[in-house]
């Protein structure tokens, strides 16, 4: 049986209004507005809509080879959840944090303690065994070799610490990781001003440490705990709607209550609701369920089941998100069809990145070395496969071609 969310019955309007598609002009008025800020470093490009071909990027000046056009925050990332036992990373720029010690440290402690790379579960059964080593095989974990090459025991715990020193590790050096503010020892950066702006941006309503400003923490663990057991997409869009909510608050107190007509139902302020979901808005959306792709093990028959189990595992996901940052004022966006449509809009714009690790830079170095280190090279064995980070993210605005306005 289908699963209803109220929200979508009651405000109805509003939530139509949210998904209204802007007019061409006032997309192009919006990207540009985006490029010309000093921030984003742009220069001799402007975005304009061709009728035939939709939008473009044009040069609106000679361009030279070589030459920085447009250098931008993505719109929302997160690094995967599987990943982060493999490396550490800032949680707003996705930079690689600490050093080269901690990062190996780091993981052979994870390793040690028998923490898996499938959402850091501690139990290996030998079916879970034999899929680690197969993909270990291929260069994406290092799980699958645990125990092959035999290391010291005890050289973790002295690398994460600083204790142990690594030679040459100083030339592969990376900013030091600097702790979430809100204490909830699992989002570190590369600095405080990303940890700040991650902070602002929507991380203070997803943070499960102490100083989180979410509605309940408790259901903020399961919401986290249900995405990593079932897909990380809804941890993109629970960062969507975070930093909604928060955009919301933001222009509601710079700007007078009287300047503002009151809608009739939903959020007191549907304009500014309307100003703060302008970066989704821009964005080509479908229902998550209607657009995903049919996978090879679902028979066509089957395809209607198959889309509606999507559309209840995305409605579980939003009342463990609901239960855990709600805010009344900005209840559209809670709706499942507002959801859907975020989900969807990943599903058709994501890209996949894969970052080398300077830790694989840093035993290849060695490696070169006309005498390398033995225990260094044993070391380098462990961690045969090219360490990296992978990112899940969505950019501002869809790569275009480059056109020169003659």
């Amino acid at each position: 049986m289908e699963s209803e969310c109220p929200i979508d019955a009651e405000l109805r309007n509003e939530i139509s209004e949210l998904l209204k598609p802007p007019c061409p002009a006032k997309v192009e008025e919006y990207l540009n507005q985006l490029i010309k800020t000093s921030t984003r470093q742009c220069h001799g490009i402007t975005v304009k809509h061709n009728g035939d071909l939709g939008k473009g990027v044009y040069a609106d000046s000679d361009l030279k080879g070589d030459e920085l056009l447009l250098k931008d925050q993505m719109l929302v990332g997160i690094q995967h959840s599987s990943n982060k036992i493999e490396c550490l990373a800032c949680s707003f720029c996705f930079r690689f944090v600490g050093s080269v010690e901690l990062q190996i440290g780091r993981r052979l402690y994870l390793q040690e303690m028998g923490v898996s790379a499938n959402c850091c579960q501690t139990d290996y059964s030998s079916d879970e065994q034999e899929e680690e080593e197969e993909m270990g095989q291929c260069g994406s974990s290092s799980s699958g070799y645990k125990g092959k090459v035999p290391l010291p025991k005890g050289i973790a715990e002295p690398l994460m610490n600083g204790e142990l020193k690594l030679p040459y590790s100083d030339k592969f050096s990376m900013p030091p990781a600097v702790p979430c503010p809100g204490g909830c020892g699992e989002a570190y950066y590369c600095s405080k001003l990303c940890a700040e702006s991650d902070w602002n941006s929507s991380h203070s309503l997803l943070c499960t440490g102490e100083r989180s400003e979410s509605v309940s923490r408790e259901a903020l663990v399961k919401f986290i705990q249900h995405a990593n057991e079932t897909n990380d997409i809804f941890l993109l869009a629970a960062k969507i709607v975070a930093s909604t909510v928060l955009n919301y608050r933001k222009l509601k107190v710079t700007r007078s209550e009287g300047d503002n007509k009151l809608s009739v139902s939903g959020s007191p302020y549907l304009s500014l609701l309307l100003e703060a979901w302008k970066p989704i808005s821009v964005g080509h959306k479908r229902r998550w369920w209607d657009c995903v792709a049919l996978p090879i093990d679902v028979q066509s028959s089957d395809e209607a089941a198959f889309r509606m189990q999507i559309r209840e595992l995305a409605f579980t996901s939003l009342q463990l998100l609901k239960a855990a940052i709600f805010d009344e004022e900005c209840k559209s966006i809670f709706s499942l069809e507002i959801y859907g449509h975020i989900i969807g809009m990943f599903e058709l714009n994501n890209l996949d990145l894969v970052v080398a690790s300077p830790v694989e830079d840093y035993f290849l170095y060695i490696d070169d070395l006309p005498d390398p280190i033995k225990k260094l090279r044993r070391l380098h064995d462990h961690f045969w496969m090219l360490l990296v980070m992978t990112i899940l993210f969505v950019a501002r605005a869809p790569h275009f071609i480059l056109y020169r306005v003659v």
